[in-house]
């Protein structure tokens, strides 16, 4: 886990693209009828840079905030709790506000094609159980792991210093 303010937004960066690169293909997938070839990789690849910006001002602004609030409340204790309880209680917990927030993305940017500015809400709506079912067990599973590997091989414990070395 990150140990300072630096240290989580390098992590978010690289967590963040793990995040959306990942259920851009799952949803590009999906709206292609489930499959998975180049040109829905291609299609998710394109549509990606905007949908990074957005997820990283949503998590920095709005889903890590509510995440840790959440789950220092009511799931862990911090000094009490284990690491991996504390780890897995506010992973789980961003899930659900950047669930919410970027299936709205997803819906707007699909209006986007269509010019029905009306079908949003049930774009939306319609979008979230498939993106929560996706998102939970791809944060926890995979994109969590492979990020926390990432970058402790690139950072490891105590090279990225909380203040930078004044000269």
């Amino acid at each position: 886990m990150p140990q300072n303010k630096r240290e989580s937004l390098i992590f978010t960066v690289i967590m963040c693209f793990c995040m959306v690169m990942g259920m851009s293909v799952y949803n590009v997938a999906r709206v292609h009828g489930w499959q998975l070839d180049l040109g829905v990789v291609a299609e998710a690849w394109l549509g990606f840079p905007p949908a990074y910006l957005v997820a990283m001002a949503l998590d920095v602004l709005v889903a890590s905030r509510f995440a840790k609030w959440f789950a220092f409340r009511f799931l862990v204790t911090p000094g009490k709790s284990a690491p991996f309880a504390i780890m897995l209680a506010v992973s789980t917990m961003m899930v659900f506000p950047m669930v919410l927030f970027m299936s709205l993305y997803g819906a707007v940017e699909a209006v986007t094609h269509t010019g029905d500015i009306a079908m949003i809400p049930a774009i939306w709506l319609g979008n979230i159980p498939f993106n929560f079912i996706a998102a939970l067990p791809w944060n926890l599973l995979i994109a969590g792991p492979l990020s926390r590997f990432a970058f402790r091989s690139a950072f490891p414990e105590g090279t990225v210093l909380a203040e930078p070395v004044a000269r």
